[in-house]
């Protein structure tokens, strides 16, 4: 009966739906006291995790004007004020040297000297059966310097020449010599050699030798050295050319007549 009484059926109202959720008995977060005397924290609801919102994009980087390029190096004008330096300095190199030249020229006033061949002797010309000519000339050269402050030294090393078109009959040399200022020079030179000749120049000096006019040429390449006042220069060539016409070559041992002569001189540097 005891049993009975403590167990009751008490009755739900099914139609009337779900109970409607109440607050709780003990606020949440708080803590209650059971019946064993043990603070218990009442059951909580773990906080719902945090929502990470998606990081924004990063921005967008606008392509800018392009970078200008750094300017090239200017060496064309390097070059350019490089050349024009030289071409300046030439320029005033060339305006020394001419004046240095003019101030010399009016100090020595230089002249040209003068080359002649007043006697040509043949002591030897004979052709034999080959057509080899053998001559020997005795030849009177003068030199006149006309200067009033030049000096010429003649230095060895010289080459003469006597020539019958283009066949050098014979050949001989200058000995070396200083020719003062003002001063004309006669020297005795002895030339021989040998030389081929063909039929026809034999026949040709033949003729030459009949009408009296036999065309001889003498050539003189001669080194010198100018000196002016007391400074001597470098050396030159010093070169003679006289065109003869001689009234006889092929009567050896007898004297030439030398019926002209044009002589013209020019250096060589």
């Amino acid at each position: 009966m005891a049993d009975h009484q403590r167990q009751r059926i008490h009755p739900v109202d099914l139609e009337a739906g779900h109970p409607t959720p109440t607050a709780p008995l003990v606020p949440q977060g708080s803590s209650f006291r059971s019946d064993k005397g043990a603070v218990q924290p009442a059951a909580t609801r773990p906080p719902p995790p945090p929502q990470h919102q998606p990081l924004p994009p990063p921005p967008r980087r606008l392509a800018g004007p392009p970078l200008p390029l750094p300017p090239p190096k200017r060496r064309r004008g390097c070059c350019c004020r490089f050349l024009c330096c030289t071409v300046i300095t030439l320029v005033l190199l060339t305006i020394l040297a001419a004046a240095t030249l003019g101030a010399l020229y009016l100090a020595f006033q230089p002249k040209a000297p003068r080359y002649s061949v007043d006697r040509l002797s043949v002591s030897q010309f004979q052709v034999d059966s080959s057509l080899t000519a053998s001559a020997r000339f005795d030849v009177t050269v003068t030199a006149a310097n006309p200067n009033a402050r030049i000096g010429i030294f003649y230095e060895r090393g010289s080459s003469l020449g006597v020539w019958y078109g283009s066949h050098r009959l014979a050949r001989g040399s200058l000995p070396a010599f200083y020719q003062g200022h003002r001063n004309t020079t006669v020297l005795g030179v002895v030339m021989a050699g040998q030389a081929q000749l063909g039929s026809e120049v034999v026949a040709a000096l033949r003729d030459a030798q009949q009408t009296g006019a036999v065309p001889l040429v003498f050539r003189a390449d001669v080194p010198v050295r100018v000196e002016l006042g007391t400074l001597k220069l470098w050396t030159v060539t010093s070169r003679v050319r006289c065109d003869l016409v001689v009234d006889s070559l092929l009567n050896a041992g007898s004297q030439i007549k030398i019926k002209a002569s044009n002589c013209k001189f020019s250096i060589k540097l």
